[in-house]
Order: structure tokens, then C-alpha cells, then sequence
């Protein structure tokens, strides 16, 4: 596949807040109605188009459960861009965000990682126990981008992936990164002909196991 650049992206946070579900609806437009749990880490790719750029996104679902930590921590590693996912009908999911993001910079020491905060279930209003002030407050107090989805309606799915693209691009044309260095996140590719930079383009990666 021809693309301009490929950033590797990793989702992270709790057991059962949306993050397989986000994935695949981003990757193949569809949700799964079962809740297995993710085992260790899934994976899919998607072709999408920033300011006329071909853009493949390489991403990562790690799993929550701690028992997994040991493998999902690699998956860290070279990863330009991070989706911080809660549940925002599960106060707890909110509390243990502290805990995700201290991960996550641990393995970002040169703070090159984009971390976008989302509060998914944003559908099920009557459930709710974390307000959108709540995550605003959050993502400003610790300067992550922010953004309410639901992966059932697809609501904001695409610009939580895609503004976090947007973002990375825009440290690419700011010198912030070094491109030579492929543990850096990003990878340079072969551009696609011009005919061939479908903002809609999309590439199915290996989406196995159930929607957690």
C-alpha cells in the first residue's frame, strides 16, 4: 500500500470501556454487539487523507487487564499517537486515568506522543456519571486533546482518530520529530499517485476477538 507516512497508534485504558469497539468501527464501520475481552493486543490499519496527505494509521489495541501488562507495555514503544479511553458511565474508569497516563509518558520521554482523552459510551445518556465538563477539565489540566464518542452510533469515532492524525501532522510540519527514526512512531512510505488520494480509503487490518 502507498501512503505518505504511517503513524502507529496505541488505545489504552480500562477493561470493558469501548477500546476493541472503537477500533473496529473506525476500521470496518461496524459494531459488535458481544463483550468478549480482549486478550492481550488486536490490531488494524486504515488509509485515511490529512491536508493531502495519504496517511496510514497503524493501531494498536492493548488490553486492560492488568494481567496482560507485561505484554501490552511493549506495545508502547514507537507509538507517535495515544487514544486515553473511558467509560463515561463508569466513574471508576474515569478515576484510573491518572494511573493510564503516567504509563503512558514513562514510555514517551521526549513527549512526542499525541494522547488523545475520549469518554466513550457518550449515547447512553441516562447512565451517565462522568460529565463532559469532567473530561474537558481533565484534558486541559494535562494537556491532551479531548473528545466524547460512542463507538455504538459512531459518533465523533472519525475525528478522535483523524484530529489526532491532524495533530501528529502538524508537529511533522513543525520539526518536532525526527523522521529518520522509525522508533520515533512514524514511518515514511512511498507516496501514492495523486489520482489515487481517496480521503475515504480504508484498509481492513486483522480485527479477531470481541468488542470490549
Amino acid at each position: 500500500m502507498s501512503y505518505d507516512y504511517m503513524f502507529k497508534y496505541i488505545i489504552i485504558g480500562d477493561t470493558g470501556v469501548g477500546k476493541s469497539c472503537l477500533l473496529l468501527q473506525f476500521t470496518d464501520k461496524r459494531f459488535r454487539t458481544d463483550h468478549d475481552l480482549t486478550i492481550g493486543v488486536e490490531f488494524g490499519a486504515r488509509l485515511i487523507s490529512i491536508d493531502g496527505k495519504a496517511i496510514k494509521l497503524q493501531i494498536w489495541d492493548t488490553a486492560g487487564q492488568e494481567s496482560f501488562k507485561s505484554i501490552t507495555r511493549s506495545y508502547y514503544r514507537g507509538a507517535i499517537g495515544a487514544l486515553l479511553v473511558y467509560d463515561v458511565t463508569r466513574r471508576e474508569t474515569f478515576n484510573h486515568l491518572e494511573h493510564w497516563l503516567r504509563e503512558a509518558k514513562e514510555h514517551d520521554k521526549d513527549d512526542r506522543m499525541v494522547i488523545m482523552l475520549i469518554g466513550n459510551k457518550a449515547d447512553l445518556h441516562s447512565q451517565r456519571e462522568v460529565s463532559e465538563d469532567e473530561g474537558k477539565k481533565f484534558a486541559a489540566e494535562h494537556g491532551l486533546h479531548f473528545i466524547e464518542t460512542s463507538a455504538k452510533t459512531a459518533f465523533n469515532v472519525e475525528q478522535a482518530f483523524i484530529e489526532t492524525a491532524r495533530e501528529i501532522n502538524r508537529n511533522i510540519e513543525n520539526g518536532k520529530y525526527n523522521l529518520q527514526n522509525d522508533a520515533d512512531g512514524i514511518k515514511i512510505g512511498v507516496p501514492p499517485p495523486q489520482q489515487y488520494r481517496d480521503p475515504a480509503a480504508s484498509y481492513q487490518g486483522n480485527n479477531s476477538g470481541g468488542c470490549c
